[in-house]
């Protein structure tokens, strides 16, 4: 299936490996031009010459800077032969808070979760959204967590700040940009293999006194999939949704998790 985006730009947040890694690759895939942005230079670089390898007819451009910093987003709006502000296609992705137990995280700690998970969306939004609208065309998604639908104990900080961005959201998506044109939606990830998942797989084991290999096979089992998601596969969800097919799907919240949230809804 043409998804319908060639040509485009999409600005994709923790760029660098896993889920955001694996939007930009769909994307690129896709004919359309990514501007990559991650904190650690050495692996971006390396991740952004790999995929402007595998996509020779698009434009990839790291840009080595903290997307939950005002400099970070200015940098990525000033990437050398980018669109400036003017994405078509904007993927928000921050690290997630790391997990532990809710008695021993201060204020700092509250707020820089909030900043990087709630916070640093609504900016890029804020700084996308009405350009969008006003060529008739723009896909955010934000990549988020099951645990928006599903909380996880130990990760009370993720839990808090994504909730905030997922209120957020639902009241921006209704507000009449869809009518232009623009639709936002967020993509709540299972257990994907990736390195947060291993993190959190290590603060599981830490907690209960079992080795990772045990809580991770723990885990995959409790899955009706019976394994855990690839970034590929999430890749392609973000990229379908990035596509001119999409435009009906607005304000919701996908979960891709192999079917392991029991909920109705």
């Amino acid at each position: 299936m043409d998804l319908g985006i060639a040509g485009r730009w999409a600005l994709v947040g923790g760029a660098s490996k896993g889920l955001g890694l694996g939007c930009a690759r769909a994307l690129a895939a896709e004919g359309v031009n990514v501007v990559m942005v991650a904190r650690g230079a050495e692996a971006l670089n390396a991740a952004a010459a790999a995929l402007q390898a595998e996509c020779p007819g698009v434009q990839v451009l790291p840009v080595a800077a903290d997307i939950t910093t005002a400099e970070g987003r200015a940098a990525a709006f000033a990437a050398p032969g980018g669109p400036g502000t003017n994405f078509d296609i904007v993927v928000t992705n921050a690290g997630g808070p790391p997990p532990g137990d809710f008695r021993t995280w201060d204020r700092d700690a509250w707020i820089r979760a909030v900043d990087a998970n709630m916070l640093t969306p609504i900016e890029l939004i804020k700084a996308t959204v009405d350009g969008m609208a006003e060529r008739g065309f723009g896909r955010i998604i934000n990549i988020t967590s099951s645990a928006v639908k599903a909380p996880i104990d130990i990760l009370g900080l993720s839990n808090g700040a994504r909730s905030g961005l997922t209120g957020f959201v639902a009241g921006v998506a209704r507000s009449g940009i869809a009518a232009k044109g623009v639709t936002i939606n967020n993509l709540l990830p299972g257990k994907f293999d990736t390195d947060r998942l291993q993190g959190t797989l290590a603060g599981a084991a830490a907690k209960t006194g079992k080795s990772v290999d045990e809580v991770r096979s723990a885990q995959m089992a409790q899955v009706p999939a019976r394994r855990f998601g690839t970034p590929d596969e999430f890749g392609a969800i973000c990229a379908f949704l990035c596509s001119q097919h999409a435009g009906y799907i607005n304000g919701q919240n996908i979960l891709p998790d192999g079917g392991l949230y029991p909920g109705t809804y």
